[in-house]
């Protein structure tokens, strides 16, 4: 969770909404990403997204069973979807979001009788620091 606060402190230096995201495989990296839509001009570049598709072309898979990803925030519904097809086995992440959250809040993908695959789910690591990002960012934007 460290290297993903660290990607989503990035995020926000560069006008990014912070969130970062890490996927891990047999306890080594082997994908990140930060939150990139402004810069990309592409609304699906989430950090989990960006992460997701770093992992699959670094092992050369389309399914990340046995991987782990790691994330700022709780994602949205477009990422737990990802996510689902992804086949992660295991989401970590750091601060809930009851606005736009898609897997302890809103939707909650992961519960819905159509989703194939449910990951394993834990939250709150990192949550303090997480959420600090967030609040200092958009702080500072409306202030």
């Amino acid at each position: 969770m460290r290297r993903a606060l660290d990607l989503a402190a990035a995020a926000a230096a560069a006008g990014e909404v912070p969130v970062g995201a890490v996927v891990t495989f047999e306890g080594r990296i082997v994908g990140e990403g930060a939150n990139a839509t402004r810069s990309r001009n592409d609304p699906t570049a989430h950090a989990e997204i960006v992460a997701i598709r770093a992992a699959a072309l670094a092992l050369g898979v389309d399914r990340l069973g046995g991987c782990d990803l790691w994330v700022t925030l709780e994602p949205c519904a477009m990422c737990a979807g990802a996510i689902a097809h992804a086949r992660i086995a295991r989401l970590y992440f750091g601060a809930g979001d009851p606005k736009g959250g898609g897997v302890a809040h809103g939707p909650r993908i992961f519960s819905q009788p159509t989703t194939h695959h449910r990951p394993e789910v834990h939250d709150g690591l990192g949550e303090g620091e997480a959420s600090r990002l967030l609040v200092d960012f958009f702080a500072a934007r409306r202030g």
